[in-house]
């Protein structure tokens, strides 16, 4: 059982941003291996706080995180932002502004191991799914474009920063002379020039290329949920990080069924004649075609519940079920002979609403739904 983010950066939920900064950073700097040589487990802890602050400090990840849990990150190869895979380059890389070092992060400006880590850019896709494919889970395959570092290409130490990818500027103000840093226009950051490259390849290196990626999406995700996919981004210059593939979740509206949470819901109409003599209806599920019994003198709004025919929890707490709703449908056009039928039977007892204990009102059957 993974620990609770929130414990680990000792906050409560209703922090904020900048509570959760102050909070991280307080720990990062307890737990920093450098500061603690002789202690095995400040290196686990400092990722585990790394791990936290990464998705608490996303305002779309922590809603995740509030309503599912660390199942919402895992599963199908994905991390929450890091999944528990984070290494020391990750966060060096994404959260050395924490520490006030620049891009490379480090205590008194002097950087992680005295050279900052580039990650490439973050790369997003949509991937519209059936309901089918979320009840089931499944792999996609997709193309994605994506700049690689082109084979060939070597890279040298930048001269300018000395590999550490920011410049120290001295400038002299009304309160004296003031030491600022900034990102090396040498080389962009990276803290490392092109020393060799294909005649293809941009100025750093790169190449545009085409790669199939294979994405495998648990079963139970939700539309709008975003899922990550590490190291399929835009590569690094030099010995940088891949970025990763940000994957948006699409539902495509299903033709007869409709979703609510894990429960799908679906409007089953039958004829007068059917109500009154019963009979069988086959309906779609996303498991395939199912045949339900209907009794004689159904009444309509009843609803039949198939347990365990909705969407898997992607906490994994088990299956929703499938609400079947009944509607007799009254026809809108008789003929004559038809019209005189029920004419007829206008005054029989046998048609006169007659409801019992058990025909409940339509909102004694909503709350039975959902108790």
């Amino acid at each position: 059982m993974k620990d609770d983010f929130y414990n680990i950066l000792g906050i409560d939920k209703g922090a904020t941003t900048a509570e959760i900064k102050k909070a991280y950073r307080k720990k990062a700097i307890a737990f920093h291996p450098d500061k603690n040589p002789d202690d095995p487990s400040a290196e686990e802890k400092f990722k585990k706080a790394a791990e936290a602050y990464e998705v608490l400090s996303d305002a779309d990840k922590k809603a995740r995180y509030d309503q599912y849990g660390h199942q919402a990150f895992e599963g199908g190869g994905f991390g929450g932002g890091g999944g528990g895979g984070m290494n020391m380059d990750d966060i060096f890389s994404q959260f050395g502004d924490i520490f006030g070092g620049g891009g490379g992060g480090g205590f008194g400006g002097g950087g992680f191991g005295g050279r900052r880590t580039v990650k490439g850019s973050n790369l997003r896709i949509r991937v519209k799914l059936t309901l089918e494919e979320i009840a089931n889970g499944v792999e996609k395959k997709i193309k994605v474009k994506r700049k690689k570092v082109a084979a060939g290409t070597t890279y040298n130490t930048c001269r300018t920063c000395n590999g550490s990818g920011q410049v120290m500027k001295i400038q002299n103000t009304i309160l004296g002379r003031m030491q600022t840093s900034a990102t090396c226009s040498s080389c962009g950051g990276a803290g490392q020039s092109v020393d060799k490259k294909p005649a293809n390849a941009d100025t750093q290196g790169m190449l545009a290329t085409e790669e199939t990626v294979s994405i495998k999406i648990p079963a139970g995700v939700v539309d709008g949920m975003q899922l990550k996919v590490s190291g399929k981004g835009n590569d690094a210059p030099g010995n940088g990080i891949s970025g990763d593939l940000l994957v948006a979740i699409e539902e495509i509206p299903h033709e007869s069924l409709q979703r609510e949470g894990d429960n799908l819901h679906h409007d089953m109409y039958i004829s007068f004649s059917e109500a009154a003599l019963g009979t069988t209806k086959e309906i779609d599920t996303v498991t395939g075609r199912v045949r339900i019994p209907i009794e004689s003198g159904v009444q309509s709004g009843k609803i039949l519940r198939l347990r365990k025919k909705g969407i898997p929890s992607i906490n994994g707490y088990g299956t929703g079920d499938l609400l079947v709703h009944v509607n007799v449908w009254t026809p809108k056009t008789l003929s004559k002979e038809q019209k005189e039928f029920f004419e007829k039977m206008t005054d029989d007892p046998h048609f006169q609403p007659k409801p019992e204990k058990e025909d409940k009102s339509f909102f004694e059957k909503v709350k039975d739904m959902f108790s």
